[in-house]
């Protein structure tokens, strides 16, 4: 009942500063006004942040006894999408936009501080707090890991508003949650020519469209259709006029698995088809191949953990099941560290919600923000329990 009833509490407070962070979207690896804002509300708590990762922050709630170490992380950044939603609160920094969730992230991190030293008799050992930064280029994670986050942590909880669910329910069962993300970039070089003479010329735009097709193939055809597994072209450029044959071409896409053996194959099979396809339109190609976050993977005895903590403060009906993922999240580097849990806690209700994460559209019930956070300091201090 005391955790519900600092959840009532914290809730108005909770819902401000979620639109508060809304309004300063910063993109990844320079959430600037971001980063001071936390410090400063962390700060007015009286709590101590210690800057990590450049813009990443951490601080730690030490309890009245002796005990384990449970690590609650925020990530911070934003997308560079321009806002459509026409909110009283929407984006102050024009072309970009928290349409991930990532703002309401931080905001209930910073409600579960609130309640955490409300309660701070009852922890037993300590609480670390961490806004990480650049989390959709999967770099923030390995930076805040590389600066020693993890060090003595016993377990870590992380939570990501979800617009496939519905308001007041969660999801956080063990096993594969989310897929290994994957970045991969090529470069094609033909010879630019008269679109009238394309024979004096090599057309790296033909050789990118067949590109383009001749990819699909590396999931139809060579992996296991009883695997998982997805390869995406989200960028396609190429030419400049209609009457010039082009001289270069780019593409990027990503890749995405939850086997770990299927990921490594990916490399490889994009290498040898996109050089072989080049080499047939007598272009040339050069590929980037950036690897991501792995696979998010529930540990059990956590996922038991939260359930237990979910049904406290949200209601035995809360928990559901839902179908993984193949997005990608580097919370799934803590995990290859520490043993953790990553929920997904439902934000749709009618049509606030209603359209899905990176959409300029993006909007979520903040009704069930203050749950979250609650959620959070169930976890912990049913961890150390």
């Amino acid at each position: 009942m005391e955790i519900k009833n600092l959840t009532a509490k914290y809730s108005d407070e909770i819902i401000r500063n979620r639109r508060e962070f809304h309004r300063i979207p910063e993109s990844s690896g320079r959430e600037f006004k971001t980063s001071a804002l936390i410090r400063q509300k962390l700060l007015a708590m009286g709590l101590t942040p210690q800057s990590m990762a450049g813009t990443g922050l951490v601080a730690e709630i030490a309890g009245a006894r002796a005990g384990k170490t449970v690590a609650l992380r925020s990530d911070m950044d934003a997308l560079p999408l321009a806002e459509k939603t026409g909110a009283a609160y929407c984006s102050q920094h024009e072309g970009f936009m928290h349409a991930c969730g990532h703002d309401a992230h931080i905001a209930m991190l910073l409600g579960a501080a609130r309640m955490l030293l409300d309660l701070r008799q009852e922890i037993r050992g300590g609480v670390r707090l961490i806004f990480q930064p650049a989390e959709e280029n999967s770099a923030g994670a390995r930076a805040m890991i590389a600066e020693g986050v993890l060090h003595h942590v016993d377990t870590i909880f992380g939570l990501h508003v979800w617009s496939g669910l519905d308001a007041g329910t969660i999801s956080v069962e063990a096993g594969p949650r989310m897929a290994s993300a994957d970045f991969w970039y090529i470069d094609i070089r033909g010879k630019g020519g008269h679109g009238g003479m394309p024979h004096d010329g090599i057309d790296a735009l033909i050789a990118g469209a067949a590109l383009v097709n001749s990819l699909q193939t590396v999931v139809s055809r060579e992996i296991s259709p009883l695997e998982p597994g997805v390869l995406s072209i989200g960028e396609f450029r190429a030419g400049a006029l209609p009457n010039i044959i082009a001289d270069s071409a780019f593409l990027s896409g990503t890749s995405r698995a939850f086997n770990p053996l299927v990921r490594e194959q990916f490399p490889a099979a994009i290498k040898r088809i996109a050089e072989h396809t080049a080499a047939a339109y007598r272009a040339e190609i050069k590929l980037r191949y950036d690897f991501g976050s792995p696979a998010v993977e529930n540990d059990p005895a956590c996922s038991e953990i939260a359930e237990r903590a979910a049904r406290k403060v949200m209601g035995e009906q809360a928990p559901v099941l839902m179908e993984k993922t193949m997005g990608g999240e580097d919370f799934a580097d803590y995990q290859q560290t520490v043993p953790g849990v990553f929920a997904f806690l439902g934000i749709r209700n009618g049509e606030t919600g209603a359209y899905p994460q990176h959409s300029p559209f993006y909007t979520l019930d903040e009704s069930v923000l203050p749950h979250g956070a609650a959620v959070a300091v169930q976890y912990a201090l049913d961890f150390q329990a």
